[in-house]
């Protein structure tokens, strides 16, 4: 077998700055992708996030519909849609209408975790007992309603039925892990803000695949936050802003993109620097040679066919450098073309 090149694409939130329009953080996000398609990024993914003040990917598939109208090449799609919050019907009609405005380049990634507080999933109309337990469920009636019509169907997705949308699982456990193993999905793990189980899930993913209709052998993706600077203490610095994030995260606080500072030391207290390190555990930041003796070792170490690359900074013009740097990088990765359980 030959060598395969790592295939990167871009996670994004659309994060706001402080006192900023939603409209201008968008534009921004328009602006990363139509960069990311120039790079070779072979996806460009907007999450799912409900009354977070900061971060502006509440309306997920608005926002697709958009950056796929701002892009031709690139393929778009969800990273994820949190399935137990909405109508699988619904979610099928809106992956389906954007199947048929942009044929061939849209992803459904899908979630089970409810993307916000206990207060805005009882607005979302989940149920209080919803536990994420029943998204196997909520996913069989996704699939019917974007797989071929079957006889004595009754409700049908006009559009989305037969357009067989791609569907990608997302998790940070291993119950995602064993379910996309169990239908022969392909699994994105969210290291980029729960590392803990990176390596356990991932190898139970790629050990327990059975092959389906999407997927002969396992395809994995690992998300990652990943900064590339012109040193590593240039990095270091750009990476205080995730970390000032996460940190008002823990603190229940908004989490607008903040200017990095010099140091973190005086912002945060002992338990609390060890819980934003644990969620940012995963994390690759510093000059190219960092970044790729970084992305090597989290590729080869998982077994991933592709990294999803999350990249938060203050200046839009430092993210659009790291993600120039990166793509340079992972074409300079090769990668087995088999990865040997």
């Amino acid at each position: 077998m030959g060598m395969g090149e790592l295939a990167v694409s871009i996670l994004d939130l659309v994060g706001m700055r402080t006192g900023e329009s939603p409209g201008a953080a968008i534009a921004r996000s328009v602006d990363v992708a139509q960069h990311a398609e120039k790079l070779g990024y072979k996806r460009f993914w907007l999450a799912e996030h409900h009354s977070i003040s900061g971060i502006a990917c509440s309306a997920t598939s608005v926002l697709i519909g958009n950056v796929a109208a701002a892009t031709t090449t690139i393929r778009v799609g969800s990273g994820g849609i949190m399935l137990p919050n909405h109508a699988p019907l619904v979610v099928a009609e809106q992956f389906g209408t954007l199947e048929a405005l942009f044929p061939g380049r849209i992803d459904l990634g899908l979630g089970r975790a409810p993307g916000g507080d206990f207060h805005t999933m009882r607005a979302l109309r989940r149920d209080s007992q919803q536990s994420g337990e029943d998204f196997p469920i909520l996913l069989e009636e996704l699939r019917t309603y974007l797989g071929p019509e079957v006889p004595g169907q009754r409700v049908r997705a006009i559009p989305g039925q037969g357009s067989n949308v791609p569907i990608t699982l997302l998790g940070s456990s291993h119950f995602s892990a064993d379910l996309a193993a169990r239908l022969g999905l392909p699994f994105a793990f969210a290291a980029h803000f729960a590392p803990e189980y990176l390596y356990s899930a991932t190898a139970r993913y790629r050990q327990q695949f059975r092959p389906g209709n999407a997927l002969r052998k396992p395809y994995l993706m690992v998300a990652a936050q990943v900064i590339a600077a012109d040193s590593d203490a240039a990095a270091r610095r750009l990476f205080t802003t995730p970390q000032q994030r996460f940190l008002r995260l823990i603190r229940n606080q908004p989490v607008e993109l903040l200017p990095p500072v010099e140091s973190m030391e005086p912002l945060w207290s002992d338990w609390e620097r060890a819980a934003v390190d644990n969620k940012l555990g995963a994390s690759v930041v510093g000059s190219d040679a960092t970044v790729k003796a970084g992305l090597q070792k989290l590729a080869r170490d998982t077994g991933a066919d592709e990294l999803i690359i999350v990249t938060d900074t203050y200046a839009h013009a430092d993210r659009l450098e790291s993600y120039q740097r990166v793509a340079a990088i992972a074409a300079s990765i090769d990668l087995p073309a088999t990865v040997a359980v």
